[in-house]
């Protein structure tokens, strides 16, 4: 069974900072428990800010870098110098002071011509990488997976109506993007769900119509796709800003 837990921030700032306070209380968990830390990246606006925040603030200047691997949990069918490319700004913020070793930065290849192949190259990384780890439900177990959702109610680049939302046995596919016209390479919803902790991030006042959707109108039906982002043996937590939980209830 999944927990899930909710928290209120002022703002996006509020939020990351929290955010990053929280990562960096894992990834020194994790290290000493297991003498390694993995976390899974996400795109967007709000974790520009958290991986910023990791990378220049004093108060983070001890985070385990050294023993943390990362990886991305999405990319757009770009090249890793393309504006699009959400390799591009955690290089930009979070790699740029040279903290986290490059052998530790596994990324998606998203410049080679055919997605599919760059979606199975990184899944045979993954393998290749988890295979002396713990596994849960033969998926990789993350210790952390950083997500956020979109005002349609997608994460990663799991979109209503895409054909990956289905796939059971892969764990990182090219997904056709209708409403983009345009190919995404993510994670799976088995391997979201096989990890120990996903932080979702939500903040802007264009997500506040979701929220309530997802959270108070049908949180027992699944219309969505974040919605199925339920940890088989973890936990879920939510960081909202103020403006993305404004339709939620006080008492909430």
């Amino acid at each position: 069974m999944s927990q899930e837990s909710r928290h209120i921030y002022a703002d996006a700032d509020a939020l990351a900072r929290n955010a990053a306070q929280r990562l960096l209380e894992q990834a020194h968990h994790c290290v000493a428990e297991r003498g390694l830390f993995t976390l899974a990246l996400a795109g967007g606006s709000t974790p520009r800010k958290l991986y910023s925040i990791l990378a220049t603030d004093p108060a983070f200047r001890d985070f385990p870098w050294k023993q943390t691997h990362l990886f991305f949990g999405d990319e757009r069918h770009v090249p890793p110098s393309h504006l699009d490319s959400n390799y591009l700004m955690v290089s930009t913020t979070l790699l740029a002071t040279g903290l986290v070793p490059a052998a530790n930065v596994h990324r998606i290849r998203a410049e080679m011509p055919d997605a599919n192949q760059a979606a199975l190259d990184y899944d045979v990384e993954l393998h290749s990488f988890f295979h002396a780890l713990i596994r849960f439900n033969n998926c990789p177990r993350f210790d952390v997976i950083l997500l956020g959702m979109g005002p349609d109610g997608h994460t990663a680049s799991l979109f209503p109506g895409s054909k990956a939302l289905e796939e059971k046995d892969r764990w990182v596919v090219a997904n056709w993007v209708e409403k983009f016209s345009t190919t995404r390479i993510t994670f799976t919803f088995p391997v979201l769900n096989a990890a120990r902790l996903i932080y979702l991030l939500v903040a802007g006042a264009d997500k506040a119509d979701m929220v309530h959707d997802v959270l108070i109108s049908s949180p027992r039906t699944v219309l969505y796709p974040v919605q199925r982002v339920q940890p088989h043996d973890g936990a879920k937590v939510w960081l909202f800003d103020k403006a993305a939980a404004a339709q939620l209830p006080r008492t909430f």
